[in-house]
């Protein structure tokens, strides 16, 4: 290695492909190396996808989901780790399982459940099996709005209602939530930060008047990933990560017909230090 060579952490990204390039692998890959992490990944299923919609998904077979995890973990020293789409519940069981088997450390859950175009991209099934059996192995969870209404069992209107289904997420196993609230509709979008230590805080930002987030969700927790894999600890690799998506959401590309694309590699990492 030269002199002036930068050695990157290495982390994991187990989720689904997109073939628009917007959200799912591609957003998680590209997000980890603009915050300087590198990024293996385990693809779960593919999807035919642009900005417009998801057309088509078709879960891969457990034998080369299985085969992925032997590679990457054979060569690797995987730092952190994070999932993303997982369609349904026998996959959320392998990819569980697969954690389990190799004890990965640093699991960050984005708990996909519909993509932007309202297609179904986790069953009924899944979501119970990710209570049951993915979610306890988490350090951090990152529901937006309407996964954690899903997940908690109930309807979340202010911001008490997000601090009692943090709560009752943290139930499940997972020490650190962050709920997202850039699906609600006031000018002030609201985040909620549950942490194990039981500090709690809002990240606020200025809603920007945009369709061009595809992919906002796996680059927040992608971000997260690449910054716990560098050591940094949860509530700064938050901030910092909160930090980042504000940044590249003012910028995006002006890429294909519906909601498009953000562009995780125009911000350096040091611009979000906290």
């Amino acid at each position: 290695m030269q002199e002036n060579d930068e050695q990157y952490p290495e982390a994991l990204t187990i989720a689904g492909s997109d073939s628009g390039g917007g959200a799912g692998i591609s957003a998680d890959i590209k997000t980890m190396q603009a915050c300087k992490t590198f990024s293996t990944y385990v693809i779960v299923g593919v999807t035919a996808q642009n900005t417009l919609n998801v057309q088509a998904q078709y879960p891969l077979p457990k034998k080369i989901i299985d085969q992925q995890f032997a590679s990457v973990l054979a060569d690797f020293d995987i730092r952190s780790a994070k999932t993303g789409a997982l369609f349904n519940a026998e996959h959320v069981k392998i990819v569980a399982d697969n954690i389990r088997k190799y004890k990965i450390q640093n699991l960050v859950v984005d708990p996909v459940m519909v993509a932007k175009g309202e297609t179904r991209l986790l069953t009924n099934d899944g979501v119970k099996m990710m209570i049951k059996g993915l979610i306890p192995q988490a350090e951090l969870v990152t529901p937006n709005l309407p996964e954690a209404e899903i997940l908690a069992g109930q309807k979340i209107n202010d911001e008490a209602d997000m601090q009692q289904a943090a709560k009752t997420i943290q139930g499940f196993g997972c020490p650190n939530v962050i709920i997202k609230g850039g699906h609600g509709t006031n000018a002030i979008v609201t985040d909620f930060v549950q942490l194990k230590n039981k500090k709690s805080y809002l990240l606020k930002s200025r809603r920007i008047n945009t369709k061009r987030t595809h992919g906002t969700g796996d680059t927040l927790s992608a971000a997260i990933s690449a910054y716990l894999a560098q050591g940094i600890d949860m509530d700064t690799a938050i901030k910092r990560a909160h930090g980042y998506l504000a940044k590249i959401i003012k910028h995006p590309l002006y890429i294909g017909h519906g909601h498009g694309p953000l562009n995780q590699g125009e911000w350096s990492n040091s611009k979000y230090e906290v």
